[in-house]
């Protein structure tokens, strides 16, 4: 489980948290949209297959792996210092950015 960010949201905390976050302060950057791998693959490919129809689903391509050893299960974040202090959101949901960095 990842918390999932579109880059144009993740880039635009960055510039904020440096050009108006207090200085020596740390800023989670989250988008509140957490996702399984599994989830993202997913959703992937149902772009891939509204985008580029290949007759059947791209999920076909999809090999399943075993977790490697002492793998997380979940990076959390908590983005409530950089929402609260600076009044930074992000302004696209999981979807709409998987979307647009697929059709990228």
């Amino acid at each position: 489980m990842r918390d999932w960010l579109y880059v144009e949201d993740h880039v635009d905390a960055l510039l904020l948290a440096a050009t108006q976050g207090q200085l020596g302060r740390s800023y989670c950057v989250g988008g509140h949209g957490e996702r399984t791998n599994k989830e993202v693959v997913e959703a992937i490919c149902s772009e891939l297959d509204d985008l580029l129809p290949a007759g059947a689903s791209h999920s076909r391509l999809v090999t399943p792996v075993t977790d490697r050893p002492g793998h997380d299960r979940r990076y959390a974040i908590d983005p409530t210092r950089i929402s609260t202090e600076l009044g930074w959101q992000p302004r696209h949901n999981v979807e709409e950015g998987l979307a647009a960095t697929v059709e990228w």
